[in-house]
């Protein structure tokens, strides 16, 4: 390997991030480990559920920079694929309600584009992503996160955007939203 082809192994090592792998970026771009065990098996994993009923769940907006999962938050946790087969990745969601005294109601972010997509809605840059990509929220995925499956609060969705992701939840699944 000459020192030049070693160089920049070492930068692709820092930017490339294998499928499956739980090493995340943080906001400095280097790869970090990550234990996502508590949010991938057990009482504490991270699990996609059915849309609860309309009177079952009331959007809220409640940051508190307090390490627990508040409604308007975006916070890091594994979350399962779609084909429900023990894979899934590492990602942000918003919390949108608590379910109980240990869990929250969110959906998951993407930043893959997804204009024009109706089960997606658009909401743009923010500290979550280290690489300042625009995302979208899926609407129609609905996950039940516990406060111990989470591994970071990311930040807040500024409230007019979280009132936009409201909106759209309410129309389609009829939950009242508050605040």
């Amino acid at each position: 390997m000459t020192p030049r082809s070693g160089i920049l192994h070492r930068l692709a090592r820092l930017f490339v991030k294998p499928a499956g792998d739980d090493r995340v970026p943080v906001a400095s771009r280097a790869v970090v480990d990550v234990d996502t065990s508590a949010a991938r098996t057990g009482r504490t994993a991270t699990v996609e559920i059915a849309p609860p009923p309309r009177r079952a769940l009331h959007i809220e907006y409640a940051p508190d920079r307090d390490g627990a999962p508040d409604g308007g938050e975006i916070v890091w946790t594994w979350v399962p694929y779609d084909e429900a087969d023990g894979r899934g990745k590492d990602r942000p969601v918003l919390v949108i309600a608590r379910q109980d005294a240990d869990r929250v109601y969110a959906v998951r972010l993407t930043s893959k584009a997804h204009d024009g997509d109706r089960d997606y809605l658009a909401i743009g840059a923010g500290e979550w992503d280290a690489r300042g990509r625009p995302s979208w929220v899926d609407v129609e995925q609905v996950y039940s996160v516990h406060r111990d499956g989470m591994r970071r609060e990311a930040s807040a969705l500024p409230r007019d955007r979280f009132a936009r992701v409201a909106a759209a939840l309410h129309s389609r699944y009829g939950w009242s939203a508050g605040r």
